[in-house]
């Protein structure tokens, strides 16, 4: 995050103070530093020389007319470390520095501005809480004031905050949800030492309370006869506190980052991916429930699963390949019928070849119209599944033969035994009679299937595509003809044109609406029916 924390605390000599901060250094860039860019850009030549500043207690001369005064005026409780602290990240090219005050100029005005303000001006209900402010020119500010106990100080309350700077608004306010709870652990943590610290002074001195008697509220925070302030170390009894400090500084700028991360969105979520999110089961605990199919002795014949572990076993493996394997009338007609939505019946012998041509065919269908069962010892009605795989002794039920909307496609295995895919026999049989005209999406699909000069990668891309805008035409006819009331054919006509369909597209755009997702289609019919109750 390219951001600066620091602790601040109120001197009662020198006013607000910085006390210590931590910020990020990036690696090397291969341009010069803009000031306006200090917070985000610092490179890693300004680390290296700021490691010789830290180690040798100076700033550069452009630094030292900045904080010169702060040099040279430091008392015990705004002087924190000498050498401070360094951090490297494995993962990225980013590490932590702690120091008494930031090195560079710009971040140190911007810093001290903060500072005097977070601690003056700024003042959250309470005194004690959060509270945001800046500007494009100073930086942006989530400051943090709290009070750690002092048996020496007027009042017995040292004031202190902790400060975020950064140049993001957005991010900042954003972050506030995860900084807020984090920096009260840390300040949670500085106040039980020093209360410590102060229930063991006020043991081994109880005649000091006596001044909270007799002193009015107004003169508790004026100068006294005691020292100004004591250092942190000091207060809370721990010489390691700012090695702690640094620690929990480091874990917040890296963990800030690491909850909020960027994605490209390259266009909507398709159907198909909205259809993936909707299958996935939540839950009460945030766990994502997967399902796992149980084998049957009534669905599956084990002599055939352990075909499944033979890689010589002939396959299908993409579009192409049964296309080729078919021949292209035979293919066209197996994709006529199953873009109308008519089952697709696979029978053989070798399971892995009857699965690997249904799940390749399912391709030319959107995900919600894909009911599969891969295989089955028994024939399944067709609203149960449009893809079915079964054995070659399965008989088809009478009715279903003098009823329903099929094609069956038997796979005989070769004499010889299993060589290649050419040497199987195809039969393709069925008693429906297709339109002359097919759907314009699958005439599309064909001639990308057939292109020769695309790679498969490219083409199961274009395929994706033509299945998406045509899933935008099946949209727009569900929203007319589910959600707009009564139509009548004129109509229908009509909007047919307007989508860039036909009269032989009419049976694919009715099929592939039962593929719209649930999200989809509860979004058009409560739009519906509020419109409808708004009174004319």
């Amino acid at each position: 995050m390219n951001a600066i924390i620091a602790v601040c605390h109120f001197c009662e000599l020198h006013g607000p103070r910085i006390v210590y901060c931590t910020q990020s250094f990036h690696p090397q860039e291969h341009r010069a530093v803009d000031d306006e860019d200090a917070l985000s850009d610092v490179s890693a030549g300004h680390l290296h020389n700021r490691s010789k500043a830290i180690r040798h207690g100076s700033f550069s001369s452009t630094d030292s007319a900045a904080v010169t005064s702060m040099k040279t005026d430091l008392c015990e409780g705004c002087y924190s470390v000498k050498t401070g602290f360094v951090s490297h990240d494995d993962e990225v090219p980013i590490s932590y520095v702690s120091s008494q005050h930031p090195h560079h100029p710009k971040v140190f005005s911007m810093v001290r501005q903060a500072c005097l303000r977070s601690l003056s001006c700024e003042v959250c209900p309470g005194r004690e809480g959060p509270i945001f402010f800046g500007d494009k020119q100073q930086g942006n500010v989530l400051s943090y004031t709290f009070y750690i106990q002092d048996n020496q100080a007027r009042g017995f309350k040292r004031w202190y905050s902790i400060i975020i700077v950064m140049m993001d608004k957005l991010y900042l306010l954003n972050s506030w949800s995860f900084l807020v709870p984090n920096l009260q652990l840390v300040i949670k943590q500085l106040q039980m030492k020093a209360e410590k610290v102060y229930t063991e002074e006020q043991t081994r001195c109880p005649q000091k309370g006596y001044r909270d008697s007799i002193y009015p509220a107004s003169f508790r925070f004026q100068r006294g006869g005691n020292k100004p302030a004591r250092s942190l170390k000091e207060l809370t009894d721990d010489k390691h506190i700012f090695k702690m400090l640094h620690v929990s500084f480091v874990w917040i700028l890296k963990a800030c980052v690491n909850r909020i991360t960027e994605t490209s969105l390259e266009a909507p979520p398709t159907e198909d991916a909205i259809l993936d999110t909707e299958r996935l089961e939540e839950t009460e605990e945030g766990f994502i429930k997967l399902y796992m199919r149980k084998s049957s002795p009534d669905k599956e014949n084990p002599d055939i699963d352990s075909m499944d572990a033979d890689p010589n076993q002939p396959r299908f493996y993409n579009l192409q390949n049964v296309m080729q394997v078919l021949g292209y009338l035979n293919f066209h007609t197996v994709a006529h019928h199953i873009v109308i939505g008519n089952q697709l019946i696979v029978k053989g012998t070798e399971k892995q070849l009857v699965k690997s041509m249904l799940e390749v065919l399912k391709g030319l269908l959107p995900k919600g119209c894909c009911k599969i069962i891969p295989y089955s010892e028994k024939y399944e009605e067709s609203w149960r599944c449009n893809f079915l795989g079964v054995p070659l002794g399965v008989l088809l039920p009478n009715h279903i033969l003098n009823s329903e909307q099929f094609l069956l496609i038997e796979i005989l295995s070769p004499e010889e035994g299993p060589q290649d895919l050419n040497s199987y026999e195809f039969k393709i049989s069925s008693h429906v009679i297709l339109p002359d005209k097919a759907p314009k999406v699958l005439i599309r699909m064909e001639l990308a299937l057939r292109n020769t000069n695309l790679c498969y990668e490219v083409i199961e891309q274009c395929l994706i595509c033509l299945k998406e805008e045509w899933m935008n035409k099946v949209k727009v006819l569900f929203k007319f003809t589910k959600a707009g009331g009564s139509r009548s054919e004129d109509d229908m006509k009509k909007l047919l044109q307007v989508v860039g369909a036909k009269e032989e597209d009419k049976q694919l755009l009715k099929f592939w609406m039962t593929g719209l997702s649930v999200q989809y289609r509860n979004h058009i019919l409560s739009t519906s029916m509020n419109m409808n109750m708004v009174p004319p």
